[in-house]
């Protein structure tokens, strides 16, 4: 599977779970560990796999994408300090969802195109291998260990300065 195909099948996942979060049908504390490992994990091979690899094709774009992972990990983190029977629990909800739906949407409408025109289907397919196995390793961590303590820190502070993991893509 493609990097980009990997990485869009992740966000309706994530979207899926928003629905759930929201419905109230479903257990929110369940849901809510669920959205979290699926966040940082996801965040994690974007910041320290993908990223880097594409940097130099959309740099503006990488760059704003490390802020808006930045922002909504702080989302996360006071919405995973609410009780869901707390009044703002739903208002944390939904701007953690709309933080990361204009996230998506520029990765899905501007960043991931670029990077399709560019780097060519079989770096692409490789990079997708390598981020999949990675997510698997990220997702049985859990966010408590990917997500940096406190609110001074970011994943996306240390991942946006260190240098790339899997090398730059190649067209």
């Amino acid at each position: 599977m493609k990097a980009t195909s990997l990485l869009e099948k992740q966000h309706r996942k994530v979207e899926s779970l928003f629905k759930q979060l929201e419905s109230g049908r479903a257990e929110p504390a369940l849901v809510l560990a669920e959205l979290a490992n699926e966040l940082a994990a996801h965040m994690a091979i974007e910041q320290e796999t993908f990223y880097p690899a594409v940097r130099q094709i959309k740099e503006d774009l990488i760059l704003e994408s490390y802020e808006e992972h930045a922002i909504a990990e702080l989302a996360l983190k006071r919405l995973l300090s609410t009780s869901p029977e707390d009044s703002a629990f739903k208002a944390r909800v939904t701007t953690l969802k709309e933080l990361i739906q204009h996230h998506v949407e520029e990765e899905e409408e501007e960043l991931f195109p670029a990077v399709e025109k560019v780097v060519g289907e079989e770096r692409l397919t490789e990079l997708g291998r390598s981020m999949k196995a990675e997510f698997e390793e990220r997702l049985a961590e859990g966010y408590e260990a990917l997500l940096p303590p406190g609110y001074k820190k970011t994943s996306a502070d240390k991942a946006s300065h260190a240098s790339p993991r899997n090398g730059a893509a190649r067209a």
